[in-house]
């Protein structure tokens, strides 16, 4: 928002806010989130569980720090370098 000359002071996190916000639930396997990030090219993911609630942010280097298979992170994360012109959907 101040990039755009916003007032801080004066303006609400709605008007700055990602409007499609995309989110992976916390009972998902590790390949089909890190599928999500590629796909949508999108570095981390707020988690939620099947009541919908938040209960963290998984980014893609939680996903390069753990035991996942280093081939889907790597893949996830050159998908998500990839530059396109397209901004990504809700889905979930």
């Amino acid at each position: 928002g101040t990039a755009e000359g916003k007032d801080p002071k004066k303006t609400l996190a709605r008007e700055i806010m990602t409007p499609n916000v995309l989110y992976c639930y916390d009972d998902q396997t590790i390949d089909e989130v890190s599928q999500n990030l590629g796909d949508n090219q999108i570095r981390r993911l707020p988690v939620l569980n099947r009541q919908k609630r938040l209960i963290g942010i998984l980014s893609l280097g939680d996903l390069a720090q753990s035991d996942a298979e280093s081939e889907k992170v790597e893949e996830a994360l050159s998908r998500i370098s990839k530059t396109t012109n397209h901004k990504p959907e809700a889905r979930m």
